[in-house]
């Protein structure tokens, strides 16, 4: 759990670009699953929640306005006061 919440604490920053094994491990860690695709946009579903599309730089980097998209989406701030 400790690692989690570094890793929302790093998302809430909004850096300039993640990883995208960082961008994978947080869509996972909130029930999230990669589906299949032939592109270089990853698209992560999860039953009754929004698709997330997330393209990648070189395939390796994720931008700040998808690092702000997931944090909205996922309502990182909040889980992140809640738990404290």
């Amino acid at each position: 759990m400790a690692t989690l919440r570094k890793l929302v604490e790093r998302f809430l920053a909004e850096p300039p670009d993640v990883t995208f094994i960082e961008v994978q491990t947080l869509l996972n860690a909130f029930g999230y699953r990669e589906r299949p695709t032939k592109s270089s946009h990853h698209v992560f579903v999860q039953a009754g929640r929004s698709i997330i599309t997330v393209p990648t730089v070189g395939g390796r980097r994720v931008k700040r306005t998808y690092v702000r998209t997931i944090n909205d989406l996922l309502e990182l701030e909040e889980w992140y006061e809640k738990d404290e």
